[in-house]
């Protein structure tokens, strides 16, 4: 089996399972650790399958390989940036988590 093939659908399943975490998890923070976690592999197996065809090309595939690699590369560090910047607003607008154990940052507030 070609592995472009491979690669594009295991992106597309990481992107599917994603978008079932943003419906189906019961609040703000697991819903961004399932969609922050799978887009992230989603995207990087999408782009791992467009550099893969990237080498097929000639010259005009090693600079789409390069520009894809250099996408990834600021995905990875966008992705967990942002949702980190999620997490922490909806925890400073107190929207608490579901299934809270200990709460350790209001416990250093006092």
């Amino acid at each position: 089996m070609n592995p472009l093939l491979i690669l594009l659908g295991i992106g597309l399943i990481f992107q599917t399972l994603g978008s079932l975490a943003l419906h189906r998890f019961p609040d703000v923070y697991t819903r961004l650790h399932g969609a922050t976690k799978c887009s992230t592999f989603g995207s990087i197996f999408i782009y791992l399958g467009v550099v893969a065809y990237a080498t097929t090309l000639s010259t005009p595939g090693l600079i789409l390989g390069a520009h894809t690699l250099l996408v990834m590369l600021l995905i990875l560090l966008t992705n967990s940036t942002g949702s980190h910047a999620i997490a922490r607003s909806a925890y400073r607008a107190g929207i608490m988590p579901k299934q809270a154990v200990v709460d350790k940052l209001a416990e250093e507030k006092k």
